[in-house]
């Protein structure tokens, strides 16, 4: 079991940046692929970031490369989503998850931080 907590949402003015945290319990995190994902109001939720177990595999969401930055500390059991530039596009509720598949599903899920963007 994986226990997910985001931190770090907030309401920034476009083109401000934010720095999004997500902590995992469980002495297991470092085998776990973990993915950022965001669901803004009458949309679905769609993926943002995901990383692999050791950093070195990331993969984003086209309409955030270039902008946004994912990255992981498995000794604090931490994953991190920079967000920089940001549009009211942005504006969601961003979602941490753990993966113990590769990415194909997503088994943990956590709370979820907002993220507004003002124009």
């Amino acid at each position: 079991q994986v226990q997910l907590v985001e931190s770090g949402g907030g309401l920034v003015q476009a083109g401000g940046s934010l720095r999004l945290s997500c902590a995992a319990s469980g002495h297991t995190f470092r085998i776990y692929d973990m993915g950022w994902f965001r669901q803004a109001p009458g949309k679905e939720r769609e993926s943002v970031a995901h990383i692999n177990w050791s950093g070195g595999n990331i993969v984003y969401a086209d309409s955030v490369k270039g902008r946004f930055t994912i990255s992981r500390d498995n000794a604090k059991n931490t994953v991190y989503l920079e967000l920089d530039s940001l549009t009211p596009e942005d504006t969601a509720v961003y979602y941490c998850s753990a993966s113990t598949d590769g990415g194909t599903s997503w088994s943990y899920w956590g709370q979820g931080t907002q993220v507004t963007v003002s124009s």
